[in-house]
């Protein structure tokens, strides 16, 4: 082909041959077009001394006209090659094969340049060996794209592929090292792995990342270098054989981030962190912008089965993530909810039900300036060029749309990413439908519970209160926790704490009917063993109705604490079925834990409850509480007990503060099991509020305790009441004198309320009935219940109490109020 310059009828010489370094023509050309650097090779070929040339115009050189077109196409590529024509010092035209790297910005003093490889074919030596025989063994033992080395590692033969995949040909490359065909790091990495090659004979393994242009253009390859024998067994060349495997890269990579997402998503229950989790996996991978919009009516499920898209589309951003810190590049805010044109590309999946890749252009930016500006602003700014959209269903329902944008990759999404965000996306769409149904069944579950649970403590003169309720985290579901304080009468004061195992609704609707059957069997007085044997034969009773029912009771097996405090004689009786023992802390020494006979948990039936009795000086504290507050995961029991004796050591004088002290040492995160905490601390009541009086069983002794009643009203201050209580206390003891038995004793308590209370030995219970018209008794308790705001008989282990409370005229009651 004839050059530029040229008339096709100069000489043009052979380029000069020779052996070993020489054989390589090198010229350096520094941005300005100057010649700063020049082999051996360079002279031999082109007759200049490097003196002679250094510093000059490389157009001195160049016989193509006009030069400088040469040097100015030269100098915008990374890489060149191609055929020029030289001219020799005596003038002459010598044709050559140039290979030119652009060297990089600080390779040569001169900034950006370029290296000239001036190449003509290698002499072969007579010392070596017949090159057909040399390609004949690298032949049979190349595997895939290959080329072959000499033992001064440059290059013999390359194969067609190897051609193609170089963009040179073989007379081109030939007598080139591999640092001089490829300008990168891997090249030298290459040529010492090749040198180790011919000094051991074994082979190497290596993987490359080539880039043979300035684009974004890279192949990843797997590299072996094979030692070629001789027959004698000796080194006598490396056979480079390459496989490209960006395939496999790629797909592995797909592979990875599935499994990556099978792993980061769907960690919680919780709908916005799965939503999140889905947005971080996917952004850098796949996307350089993610933004997870759901619609707004997620928790009702009726609702979104019977749902019909509404125009224009209103979504929620629940979730956004980008490889710009801050995310610059969304519009809608966390938690707000937007409204979506029909041109989106979120619109349209969600009316086709279909995912789609989208091609931004002007025109679809224009489209968007008239209904969303906002959005067309940000597109142009951060240059998005590609959209891939997916609607995130799970079990039939359309839960909303994931969005994955680019700006930074420059490619464009493709079938294949399209696949991959699907599968993403169907993962965390399921993982969303799990959390918004427990979400749902959690959030009925409270409401139950807390529909359940105490509403406020009742005044009592017996004990002052206070509790916790903490529900578990959002993992492990709403337990089956309760507390009580029911007053009983004579003033005393039943302290219930209890634990349904398990969790869900089932759970808390265990949790209500136990808390209904310890207030109505504590109505009736049971002594608390009596109480848990009762309670433990209910329980029995619906495991064996709900043998066949999932999720009974008897499937989840629960705990009691039953505490009875009396402040008139200040005892405090206990059982426990299976419950952790309280925490007692008595005024002037350090807090214990009481010993309580165990008991076994509710529903094995057949096994006895025993109760302890204990004095309690006014003003001692006790805890009572759930497993979940002192056993959690990572803490033993025994050390979560030690923690509580050691803050209830620290208590002031507000149980609300001493409840949120606790609460704060034991369980600094969220309690991952419902935790039931309920402080008492004890009251007594004085003489000055209790009057009792010893009654012989004789009839005259009603008129001697009616007046006695009567002084007591006065010293009370509580003369309008006098009337009715000696009514009531002349028809109480009338009865015991009557029917039951002695020793039999008469007591009045003041509180809030006055109660009357008549004892006897007897276990004969009176019952009230209607008398008939001739009928000469059985009026007295009629008279009582309707004097009285209630009435009732508590058992004792011997005999019997019959009491009725009072309400008071005067708002205050008490000595001191007198």
């Amino acid at each position: 082909m004839r050059q530029p310059g040229t008339t096709g009828d100069e000489p043009v010489a052979e380029p000069v041959q020779a052996d070993g370094e020489a054989a390589t023509a090198r010229a350096v050309v520094d941005a300005h077009g100057r010649l700063t650097g020049w082999s051996e090779g360079a002279r031999r070929l082109l007759g200049y001394r490097e003196p002679e040339v250094t510093g000059r115009s490389a157009t001195v050189l160049l016989a193509d006209e006009p030069p400088v077109d040469t040097l100015r196409s030269l100098a915008g590529l990374r890489r060149w090659n191609g055929a020029v024509t030289l001219r020799h010092r005596d003038g002459r035209l010598v044709r050559v094969s140039l290979l030119a790297h652009r060297r990089e910005r600080g390779s040569s003093g001169d900034g950006h340049g370029h290296e000239w490889l001036l190449v003509s074919p290698v002499a072969r030596s007579r010392t070596e060996l017949d090159e057909d025989s040399l390609l004949g063994w690298s032949l049979t033992q190349s595997p895939c794209t290959t080329a072959l080395y000499d033992t001064r590692l440059r290059l013999l033969r390359a194969n067609a592929d190897m051609e193609r995949v170089m963009g040179l040909t073989e007379a081109e490359m030939r007598g080139l090292r591999v640092s001089e065909i490829v300008l990168d790091a891997e090249s030298d990495r290459t040529e010492h792995l090749m040198r180790r090659v011919l000094e051991t004979g074994e082979r190497e393994h290596l993987r490359s990342a080539l880039q043979l242009t300035g684009d974004r253009w890279e192949s990843l390859w797997s590299v072996t270098l094979a030692p070629v024998h001789d027959p004698d067994g000796m080194v006598q060349g490396v056979l480079l054989s390459a496989h490209n495997t960006t395939a496999e890269h790629v797909a592995r990579q797909r592979l990875a981030l599935v499994a990556e997402a099978g792993v980061r998503i769907g960690t919680t229950l919780d709908l916005t962190q799965t939503a999140q989790e889905l947005a971080d996996v996917a952004v850098g991978q796949l996307a350089d912008f993610v933004t997870v919009d759901l619609l707004p009516d997620i928790e009702d499920d009726q609702e979104l089965r019977a749902m019909t898209l509404p125009s224009p589309v209103m979504l929620r951003r629940v979730a956004n993530q980008s490889v710009l810190p801050g995310c610059p590049e969304a519009v809608v805010e966390l938690g707000t909810v937007a409204v979506y044109p029909n041109v989106s590309p979120a619109a349209e999946v969600l009316a086709s039900g279909q995912p789609l890749i989208h091609e931004v252009t002007p025109t679809g930016v224009a489209r968007w300036e008239s209904q969303a500006p906002d959005r067309a602003e940000r597109v142009r700014r951060f240059g998005f060029h590609s959209v891939l959209a997916v609607p995130m269903r799970a079990r039939g329902i359309t839960l909303g749309v994931a969005t994955f944008t680019r700006h930074r990759s420059p490619e464009p999404f493709t079938e294949d990413d399209l696949l991959l965000g699907q599968e993403i996306t169907a993962r965390a769409a399921l993982s969303i439908d799990n959390a918004r149904r427990y979400t749902r069944e959690r959030t009925t579950a409270l409401t139950l519970q807390s529909s359940l649970l105490p509403q406020g403590h009742p005044r009592q003169p017996a004990v002052e209160t206070a509790s916790r309720y903490l529900p578990a985290s959002a993992q492990a579901g709403v337990g089956g926790d309760w507390f009580d304080v029911i007053p009983l009468s004579g003033a005393r004061v039943a302290l219930v704490v209890g634990d349904v195992v398990g969790h869900g609704i089932q759970a808390s609707a265990s949790m209500g009917r136990l808390r209904a059957t310890v207030r109505t069997l504590a109505d009736v007085d049971l002594p608390p063993d009596e109480l848990m044997t009762h309670l433990d034969d209910l329980v029995d009773r619906l495991s064996a109705e709900g043998e066949d029912a999932p999720g009974s009771v008897a499937d989840i097996g629960a705990t009691c604490l039953y505490a009875v405090y009396d402040p008139v004689s200040r005892r405090c009786c206990v059982a426990r079925a299976g419950h952790p023992a309280p925490a007692l802390l008595i005024p002037g020494s350090e807090p214990f834990l009481l010993d309580l006979p165990a008991g076994p948990p509710l529903g094995l039936g057949g096994l006895p409850f025993e109760s302890t009795e204990i004095e309690l000086p006014e003003g001692s504290l006790l805890a009572l509480y759930t497993d979940g507050l002192v056993e959690t995961r990572g803490r033993d029991i025994d050390q979560g007990v030690d923690d509580l004796l050691k803050t209830l050591a620290r208590a002031g004088s507000s149980l609300e503060s001493t409840c949120d002290e606790v609460l704060q040492a034991l369980l600094p995160d969220r309690a991952a099991d419902d935790v039931a905490l309920l402080l008492a601390r004890t009251k007594a009541l004085d003489s000055g509020h209790v009057a009792t009086w010893d009654v012989l069983p004789e009839p005259s002794e009603v008129a001697r305790i009616r007046r006695s009643v009567i002084r007591q009203m006065q010293q009370w201050n509580l003369e309008e009441d006098a009337f009715v209580t000696e009514l009531v206390v002349s028809e109480l003891i009338t009865n015991a004198i009557r029917y039951g038995e002695p020793p039999i004793q008469l007591r009045l308590i003041l509180d809030r309320n006055l109660i009357c209370e008549v004892s006897d030995s007897s276990s004969t219970a009176p019952h009230l009935r209607r008398a008939l018209t001739y009928d000469e008794g059985g009026r007295g308790l009629l008279l009582v219940a309707q004097l009285s705001r209630r009435w009732g008989t508590r058992h004792a282990r011997r005999g019997k109490t019959i009491w009725a409370e009072q309400a008071l005229s005067t708002g205050d009651s008490g000595p001191a109020a007198m």
